[in-house]
Protein backbone atom coordinates (compact mmCIF):
# COMPACT_ATOMS: atom_id res chain seq x y z
CA UNK A 1 0.00 0.00 0.00
CA UNK A 2 1.24 3.41 -0.87
CA UNK A 3 0.38 6.06 1.63
CA UNK A 4 0.60 9.62 0.46
CA UNK A 5 -0.02 12.56 2.59
CA UNK A 6 -1.18 15.94 1.49
CA UNK A 7 1.38 18.56 2.36
CA UNK A 8 0.41 20.42 5.51
CA UNK A 9 0.21 24.12 5.22
CA UNK A 10 0.93 25.61 8.58
CA UNK A 11 -0.68 28.96 9.19
CA UNK A 12 1.77 31.80 9.14
CA UNK A 13 2.88 32.90 12.56
CA UNK A 14 1.97 36.35 13.72
CA UNK A 15 5.01 38.63 13.72
CA UNK A 16 5.77 42.02 15.20
CA UNK A 17 7.41 44.90 13.34
CA UNK A 18 10.88 43.40 13.95
CA UNK A 19 9.81 40.00 12.63
CA UNK A 20 9.70 38.29 16.05
CA UNK A 21 6.94 35.73 16.57
CA UNK A 22 4.04 37.31 18.47
CA UNK A 23 0.60 35.91 19.00
CA UNK A 24 -1.82 38.54 17.73
CA UNK A 25 -4.97 36.65 18.73
CA UNK A 26 -7.30 38.69 20.88
CA UNK A 27 -7.32 37.81 24.58
CA UNK A 28 -9.93 37.88 27.30
CA UNK A 29 -9.45 39.63 30.64
CA UNK A 30 -7.55 36.63 32.02
CA UNK A 31 -5.22 36.45 29.03
CA UNK A 32 -6.86 33.43 27.37
CA UNK A 33 -6.68 33.49 23.58
CA UNK A 34 -9.92 34.12 21.75
CA UNK A 35 -10.69 33.27 18.10
CA UNK A 36 -9.36 35.73 15.55
CA UNK A 37 -11.92 38.43 14.85
CA UNK A 38 -13.44 38.26 18.34
CA UNK A 39 -13.26 41.48 20.33
CA UNK A 40 -10.85 41.10 23.20
CA UNK A 41 -9.21 43.10 25.94
CA UNK A 42 -6.38 45.41 24.93
CA UNK A 43 -3.01 43.82 25.64
CA UNK A 44 -0.33 45.47 27.68
CA UNK A 45 2.44 46.82 25.49
CA UNK A 46 5.71 44.95 26.04
CA UNK A 47 9.00 46.52 27.00
CA UNK A 48 7.58 49.63 28.62
CA UNK A 49 10.14 51.22 30.92
CA UNK A 50 8.52 52.43 34.13
CA UNK A 51 9.83 53.42 37.51
CA UNK A 52 9.21 50.83 40.24
CA UNK A 53 6.44 53.06 41.64
CA UNK A 54 4.80 53.29 38.21
CA UNK A 55 5.09 49.53 37.70
CA UNK A 56 3.49 48.82 41.06
CA UNK A 57 0.70 51.36 40.51
CA UNK A 58 -0.13 50.00 37.05
CA UNK A 59 0.03 46.38 38.21
CA UNK A 60 -2.26 47.22 41.16
CA UNK A 61 -4.73 48.96 38.85
CA UNK A 62 -4.86 45.87 36.64
CA UNK A 63 -5.17 43.49 39.59
CA UNK A 64 -8.04 45.54 41.00
CA UNK A 65 -9.74 45.41 37.58
CA UNK A 66 -9.56 41.59 37.64
CA UNK A 67 -6.79 41.41 35.04
CA UNK A 68 -3.91 39.58 36.75
CA UNK A 69 -2.50 38.29 33.44
CA UNK A 70 -2.06 41.88 32.29
CA UNK A 71 -0.58 42.84 35.67
CA UNK A 72 1.93 40.02 35.24
CA UNK A 73 3.03 41.57 31.92
CA UNK A 74 3.72 44.90 33.68
CA UNK A 75 5.65 43.13 36.45
CA UNK A 76 7.56 41.09 33.87
CA UNK A 77 8.75 44.31 32.21
CA UNK A 78 9.92 45.53 35.63
CA UNK A 79 11.71 42.21 36.18
CA UNK A 80 13.54 42.48 32.86
CA UNK A 81 14.57 46.10 33.55
CA UNK A 82 15.46 45.67 37.23
CA UNK A 83 18.99 45.70 38.60
CA UNK A 84 20.34 42.25 39.40
CA UNK A 85 19.68 42.64 43.15
CA UNK A 86 15.94 43.10 42.49
CA UNK A 87 15.24 40.65 39.69
CA UNK A 88 14.00 37.86 41.94
CA UNK A 89 11.64 40.30 43.65
CA UNK A 90 10.01 41.37 40.38
CA UNK A 91 10.02 37.81 39.04
CA UNK A 92 8.26 36.67 42.20
CA UNK A 93 5.65 39.42 41.93
CA UNK A 94 5.00 38.42 38.29
CA UNK A 95 4.65 34.78 39.38
CA UNK A 96 2.11 35.74 42.05
CA UNK A 97 0.06 37.53 39.38
CA UNK A 98 0.23 34.46 37.12
CA UNK A 99 -0.76 32.29 40.08
CA UNK A 100 -3.86 34.43 40.53
CA UNK A 101 -4.48 34.16 36.77
CA UNK A 102 -4.46 30.37 36.96
CA UNK A 103 -6.67 30.39 40.06
CA UNK A 104 -9.18 32.65 38.29
CA UNK A 105 -9.18 30.30 35.29
CA UNK A 106 -9.98 27.38 37.59
CA UNK A 107 -6.53 25.79 37.32
CA UNK A 108 -5.86 25.03 40.99
CA UNK A 109 -2.69 23.00 40.39
CA UNK A 110 -1.08 25.67 38.20
CA UNK A 111 -2.24 28.43 40.53
CA UNK A 112 -0.75 26.78 43.61
CA UNK A 113 2.55 26.04 41.83
CA UNK A 114 2.98 29.65 40.69
CA UNK A 115 1.94 31.07 44.06
CA UNK A 116 4.53 28.80 45.74
CA UNK A 117 7.27 29.90 43.32
CA UNK A 118 6.34 33.53 43.74
CA UNK A 119 6.40 33.40 47.53
CA UNK A 120 9.78 31.64 47.48
CA UNK A 121 11.15 34.41 45.25
CA UNK A 122 9.87 37.36 47.33
CA UNK A 123 10.43 35.91 50.82
CA UNK A 124 14.12 37.03 50.99
CA UNK A 125 12.96 40.67 50.63
CA UNK A 126 10.65 40.55 53.67
CA UNK A 127 13.05 42.47 55.94
CA UNK A 128 13.71 45.28 53.47
CA UNK A 129 10.25 45.79 51.91
CA UNK A 130 11.63 47.59 48.86
CA UNK A 131 9.43 50.29 47.33
CA UNK A 132 6.92 49.82 50.13
CA UNK A 133 5.97 46.39 48.82
CA UNK A 134 4.00 44.54 51.48
CA UNK A 135 6.03 41.33 51.35
CA UNK A 136 4.50 39.96 54.56
CA UNK A 137 1.00 40.73 53.34
CA UNK A 138 1.68 39.11 49.97
CA UNK A 139 3.08 35.99 51.65
CA UNK A 140 -0.06 35.73 53.80
CA UNK A 141 -2.33 36.43 50.81
CA UNK A 142 -0.63 33.74 48.69
CA UNK A 143 -0.87 31.18 51.49
CA UNK A 144 -4.57 31.93 52.00
CA UNK A 145 -5.32 31.79 48.26
CA UNK A 146 -3.44 28.51 47.91
CA UNK A 147 -5.59 27.09 50.70
CA UNK A 148 -8.76 28.23 48.92
CA UNK A 149 -7.72 26.42 45.73
CA UNK A 150 -8.69 23.08 47.24
CA UNK A 151 -12.36 24.02 46.69
CA UNK A 152 -13.77 23.35 43.22
CA UNK A 153 -14.14 26.19 40.71
CA UNK A 154 -12.38 29.41 39.96
CA UNK A 155 -11.83 32.39 42.21
CA UNK A 156 -12.77 35.94 41.27
CA UNK A 157 -9.59 37.67 40.15
CA UNK A 158 -10.82 41.11 41.21
CA UNK A 159 -12.12 39.96 44.59
CA UNK A 160 -8.97 37.94 45.30
CA UNK A 161 -6.54 40.66 44.17
CA UNK A 162 -3.77 41.39 46.69
CA UNK A 163 -2.48 44.75 47.85
CA UNK A 164 1.05 45.08 46.49
CA UNK A 165 2.09 47.91 48.78
CA UNK A 166 1.40 48.98 52.31
CA UNK A 167 -0.54 52.23 52.70
CA UNK A 168 2.50 54.01 54.06
CA UNK A 169 4.77 52.18 51.63
CA UNK A 170 2.94 53.53 48.61
CA UNK A 171 4.86 56.75 49.14
CA UNK A 172 8.17 54.90 49.55
CA UNK A 173 10.64 54.40 46.74
CA UNK A 174 13.50 52.52 48.38
CA UNK A 175 15.34 49.92 46.30
CA UNK A 176 16.08 46.45 47.62
CA UNK A 177 18.93 46.36 50.10
CA UNK A 178 18.52 49.97 51.19
CA UNK A 179 16.80 50.08 54.50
Amino acid sequence: MNYTQEPRHEPRRDRDEEGRARNARPRDGLGRPLPYGTPGVARQPEGVVRTPAQSLAEAQRLLDAGMPFHAHEVLEDAWKAAPEAERELWRGLAQLAVGLTHAARGNAVGGAALLDRGTAAIRPYADTAPYGIDIGGLLSWAGELTGRLTAPGAVSAAKAAPRLRTAEGAAGNRPAGEG
